[in-house]
């Protein structure tokens, strides 16, 4: 009889462990939706206290209803205007590129009631997931697997590398749209490989702006500073 009482503790037992961890996975989002002012509709997800796009912009409109200039072939890719494009006319390029003066236009691009962030608003993106203070305002490659959090999970939207695997823990759902130089060409290896974001906080001393940038072969977060006439990817934030 002992035995037996035995035996039920230990099920038991196992069967809470296996409960508390299938707890510990279902991780239970806030979403909801947001229109900009072409009538695309993106999801949207609440990471730490703050609304995210889990999408990236497509907007080709100003919100005054002003067409936002493109620029698809090099030699239209001007590094002094305001231009968006897609990504080497790919269709299976996840929203569109666009310059920093796209970014800064007062005539601006983001959903009424939504803005482009901030750099320290993508640091408490960054510190929602894990990443502490000292480390979300270092530049170059910081934190440990944030960028895995950020990405959308399994292999749907980046290149397999070694025993990386996305997980989407945070429902950001980042895919790899990867970016424009400013000579017109595209970047390399491009689609599925690299993201890059940009934040709406200029670096005066530099005369450059501040960005976010994520890696097939990094699990964590890139930040820096670049040249104005990149075309990067954008992410909106509630007001």
């Amino acid at each position: 009889m002992k035995n037996y009482f035995k035996l039920i503790a230990v099920l038991c037992f196992f069967i809470l462990v296996s409960c508390t961890k299938e707890e510990e996975k279902a991780v239970v989002h806030e979403t909801s939706t947001v229109v900009d002012i072409d009538g695309n509709t993106y999801r949207t997800i609440k990471i730490g206290d703050k609304w995210w796009m889990a999408e990236n912009l497509n907007v080709k409109t100003y919100n005054d209803g002003t067409p936002i200039e493109q620029a698809q072939n090099d030699a239209d890719w001007n590094d002094s205007v305001p231009l968006f494009c897609k990504y080497n006319s790919n269709a299976s390029a996840p929203g569109l590129l666009y310059n920093w003066y796209v970014v800064t236009n007062p005539k601006k691009i983001a959903p009424s009631g939504w803005h482009i962030p901030t750099d320290d608003e993508w640091k408490q993106l960054e510190q929602a997931l894990g990443m502490n203070a000292t480390s979300a305002s270092n530049a170059g490659w910081r934190g440990s697997d944030e960028g895995l959090k950020m990405k959308i999970e399994g292999g749907q939207g980046w290149t397999r590398f070694g025993d990386l695997w996305p997980t989407n823990e945070s429902g950001f759902t980042a895919l790899a749209g990867s970016c424009r130089l400013p000579d017109g060409t595209y970047g390399n290896p491009g689609l599925f490989a690299t993201g890059f974001w940009w934040t709406s906080t200029d670096d005066a001393q530099n005369n450059e702006a501040w960005f976010r940038h994520l890696d097939y072969k990094n699990p964590d977060v890139y930040r820096s500073h670049t040249y104005k006439g990149y075309g990067f990817s954008i992410r909106c934030v509630k007001d």
